[in-house]
């Protein structure tokens, strides 16, 4: 395995020269790494001990309860020595005065200004700087008229004009052999914007291999492997930063276990790394580990207590639970933290919606994405929030903008098949449901709504709706929904004995979980009837026993079944003793 020493000297120089290239989100997700690198214990001051001491209960947490997860066999890239510190040529020479001037005025974001100060520089650094601030000169301005044309909210054809320029420019680099890195993952993403998606992959697999410590790249890398055959299908080098890719598009892929075992494994190196336990905690949200979700996020903001960074889901996790006030601190705190982050709004949002106010939560979802238009979960939970409140028109257009942002998430495609459904238009909602399905096929849930939109009355499809019901519960329904219809629709074709099975499956899941309710006493009552029908006096008795505990119908339906039994094995009338005075 590569040494924590190695690591950290990488990484040092990694955002030396991130920064000087203006990739500030790629630094900010090194450092943060590079702090999560645990220390020599020799080498504690009070500064970085205070930094990393609340990270190392929640890694132990995990630890303990996913000893299933098994860890897996070291990479090549870790068994292999590591690279050498990145230093590209160009950086051990002291920069121009123009490119410093042109730096300050990309800080300020002045891109066009900084641009036009190196339109005569060759070095490869200064021809990176020059065209990043050129395309997102190009971003800003392609934001600003998707405002004056459609308002911050309405769909625009608006597009970045300065790509066909950067296209142009930068494959005449890349045939002289005269780009780097840098200026690969630049390419990639100017061919991803316009549609070529497959060179703009080979692009960014190129800059990775020859500068692997870009976050930004594999980011973009990773939003083009929409399928486990294409993230195969990759020639990557072997370098640790290689596994943070691959868990990260592994929980992409819905691939949680894998992702899982990744994280445990970096978490040999970078023990105390927010960005791991955050990957984690999502991991875990993902597989509905709400009780772990929750303890880790509360780790998390204890060591980190000003991110916002993931909050949004943290919010998400209280919001299911019906975690009421914890929900609201966290709302008052990311409020106080940073208001205008789209993480933020939608927390505050989340809360609205928990305490009903579905207005004032539509009001803060729609103020997220103003402030990011491409915040795919605010999208989401808006049109969650108009189907609360029977907009279904406003609904379908919110999970339609969800489902052009990103075309496989299955919560968009599934709010589509509701918001239709409510519709009356089954066949559309099917269609959604399918969708969703699809992109998340162990998901009980999924196959429910899509059971449930067989059973309707336009469609009436029966035998559909079982086969459903029957992924349902392989997929480990645990609300029992998935059972207790599978035995009321058995019963409704006249299957007796298919019915009895799942009633009776059904009751041994309230009887381990301890549930009563309309459930239970519709399965004893079945069963009991069903058992005296078929002359197992014995067994019906034991269920009509179960019934005599409870009051009402049910107890005189009891009754009335033993006296039934009791004529059936004796020929005469039974005597109930109720009826006589001791």
């Amino acid at each position: 395995m590569v040494s924590k020493e190695s690591c950290r000297n990488e990484i040092r120089a990694a955002i030396r020269q991130l920064s000087d290239r203006g990739l500030y989100s790629a630094a900010k997700w090194t450092g943060e790494q590079l702090v999560g690198i645990e220390q020599d214990p020799s080498n504690f001051t009070p500064s970085n001990t205070r930094f990393q001491r609340g990270s190392s209960s929640i890694r132990r947490r995990f630890s303990s309860t996913n000893e299933s997860i098994s860890t897996p066999q070291p990479s090549v890239g870790f068994s292999q020595p590591p690279p050498a510190t990145p230093l590209p040529e160009e950086d051990e020479v002291i920069d121009s005065d123009l490119y410093l001037l042109a730096k300050s005025y990309f800080d300020c974001r002045e891109y066009r200004r900084a641009s036009h100060v190196l339109r005569d520089q060759m070095s490869k650094k200064s021809v990176f700087l020059r065209c990043y601030a050129l395309y997102l000169a190009g971003e800003k301005r392609k934001d600003e008229e998707t405002i004056e044309l459609e308002g911050p909210l309405g769909k625009s054809d608006a597009v970045n004009r300065e790509l066909v320029s950067l296209e142009r420019e930068l494959s005449a680099l890349k045939r002289t052999g005269a780009i780097d890195s840098f200026g690969l993952y630049l390419y990639g993403v100017v061919l991803k914007e316009k549609g070529n998606e497959s060179l703009a992959r080979a692009c960014l697999v190129e800059s990775v291999n020859s500068y692997p410590w870009n976050w930004s790249a594999w980011s973009e890398l990773q939003s083009l492997c929409t399928s486990i055959e294409i993230l195969n299908s990759l020639t990557l080098n072997n370098h640790w930063m290689k596994e943070f890719f691959l868990a990260s598009a592994y929980q992409e892929l819905r691939m949680h276990t894998e992702s899982l075992a990744k994280y445990e494994y970096l978490q040999g190196i970078f023990s105390f790394s927010n960005y791991i336990q955050a990957q984690t905690a999502k991991a875990q949200y993902s597989l509905r580990e709400f009780d772990q979700v929750e303890i880790m996020f509360e780790d998390l903001l204890r060591n980190d207590p000003y991110r916002v960074e993931d909050m949004d889901m943290y919010s998400n996790v209280l919001y299911a639970k019906e975690a009421c006030a914890a929900l609201s601190y966290l709302a008052h705190k990311v409020f106080l933290t940073d208001k205008y982050r789209p993480e933020s709004c939608c927390i505050v949002g989340n809360y609205y919606s928990l305490k009903g106010q579905h207005e004032k939560a539509v009001m803060y979802f729609r103020r997220a994405l103003k402030l990011n238009r491409k915040f795919l979960s605010a999208w989401t939970l808006m049109g969650h929030e108009y189907v609360e409140m029977k907009n279904t028109t406003a609904a379908v257009d919110a999970y339609r903008r969800a489902v052009d942002i990103k075309p496989c998430d299955y919560r968009a495609w599934y709010g589509l098949g509701q918001a239709y459904e409510m519709m009356g238009m089954p066949f559309y909602a099917l269609h959604y449901f399918r969708r969703s399905i699809f992109f998340l096929p162990n998901d009980s849930r999924l196959w429910i709504a899509m059971a449930k939109c067989y059973q309707s009355e336009q469609l009436h499809m029966l035998e559909e709706a079982i086969k459903c019901y029957k992924r349902a519960v392989n997929c480990g329904d645990t609300e029992g929904i998935a059972l207790n219809q599978l035995a009321k629709l058995h019963q409704k074709l006249g299957r007796n004995e298919e019915a009895a099975f799942y009633f009776e499956k059904d009751l041994e899941r309230m009887d381990a979980e301890g549930l009563e309710g309309p459930n239970m006493y519709e399965a004893l009552i079945f069963l009991a009837t069903h058992l005296k029908t078929n002359k197992k006096f014995d067994e019906a008795e034991v269920y009509c026993t179960r019934l005599l505990d409870y009051s009402g119908p049910e107890k005189e339906k009891a009754k009335s079944l033993l006296r039934g039994i009791r004529m059936a094995q004796t020929g005469f009338p039974s005597m109930d003793t109720e009826h006589f005075p001791l």
